[in-house]
């Protein structure tokens, strides 16, 4: 990571000295090692707080929605998964790819806090990656742990190390390879043979934690709608409802409804929930139903083809209604 950092802070001083962009969407440090969030930064400002490691997860396709409403051109870091929410944004208009340099960076996965501490790592002080190992100093002494077994669940089920669109490349793209090799789908498999009662009893359980902080939709590329559905007072539904109901279910279900057809299975509603809800199976479980559906279909695979519910035909599984599968009317 830190050879790439190098590469990333030479690369955009030339970038800012040349006047190809007049900033950067790049990573800053938070409270802790492990809190590093997305921050911009302009030819007079000093990329020594710039960071490069394995907490920096965040998607940087959802801050050019209003990045590129600014003037100049700005450019923007995309891991491989990245650069398929970058080209679905371009699909559907919110950003606009002239203002845009699009700077793909090689990525070996990111690294899950919560999978740290539930290996009994706390009390962290800084964490350093040497080769398959992850390292914390903590105030109970050094911890170790390998990197395989703390990475975000979407890096075990990876799309690959090919970038899907850029302008240029930090470096040359290496042979495809998987990280994990998991089965993004297994989950939605499991909750698949559970009983109706059994899925209501897990998703009600998981639910019912949702403090309402909009983190998810806050940091979710799909969610790009100038005002929400959730922030309009005439809905109905925009205050975060106190009593034992079935209100945050609805906000998460109605979400997942409108991201159908367009989530790139990018994970940051997962990442960045601080309740650990896996917000990423509803979306799942859209895109599994939708694969078997309608064939398959990766969202952000480029930024020109309709996603399946945007281009009807006649041989849409879609029972009942005017048409049956591959019959007459």
């Amino acid at each position: 990571m830190r050879e790439i950092r190098e590469l990333l802070v030479k690369k955009i001083n030339e970038l800012l000295e040349n006047g190809t962009v007049n900033r950067v969407i790049g990573w800053k440090a938070g409270d802790f090692c492990y809190d590093v969030t997305p921050a911009v930064y302009t030819k007079e400002d000093n990329l020594c707080d710039f960071l490069f490691d394995g907490f920096c997860g965040a998607n940087q396709s959802k801050y050019l929605i209003n990045e590129t409403k600014e003037e100049g051109k700005v450019l923007v870091l995309l891991k491989p998964c990245d650069s398929y929410s970058f080209n679905q944004l371009i699909k559907e208009h919110r950003i606009d790819k002239e203002k845009v340099y699009a700077l793909g960076i090689p990525c070996s996965g990111m690294l899950d806090i919560n999978k740290m501490k539930e290996q009994g790592i706390t009390g962290i002080l800084n964490i350093t990656e040497d080769g398959d190992k992850v390292k914390a100093e903590t105030l109970y002494g050094t911890k170790e742990c390998d990197r395989k077994d703390v990475l975000l669940e979407r890096c075990l089920c990876c799309k690959g190390s090919k970038h899907v669109a850029y302008d240029e490349l930090l470096v040359p793209e290496a042979e495809e390879k998987e990280l994990g090799g998991a089965d993004r789908f297994s989950k939605v498999a499991e909750l698949e043979a559970m009983t109706p009662q059994e899925r209501f009893d897990f998703w009600r359980t998981e639910l019912s934690k949702c403090i309402r902080c909009n983190a998810c939709r806050n940091v979710c590329p799909a969610c790009s709608c100038r005002t929400c559905v959730f922030d309009n007072a005439a809905s109905g539904v925009a205050a975060k409802v106190n009593a034992d109901t079935f209100e945050e279910n609805m906000f998460h279900i109605i979400r997942a409804w409108h991201v159908a057809g367009r989530c790139t299975d990018c994970g940051e509603c997962s990442r960045v929930c601080p309740q650990n809800i896996p917000l990423q199976l509803l979306n799942r479980k859209f895109i599994k139903d939708m694969n078997e559906l309608y064939g398959e279909f990766q969202a952000g695979e480029d930024s020109e083809t309709k996603g399946p519910l945007t281009a009807f035909t006649k041989e849409d599984a879609e029972p009942g209604i005017i048409y049956t599968r591959g019959g007459d009317r």
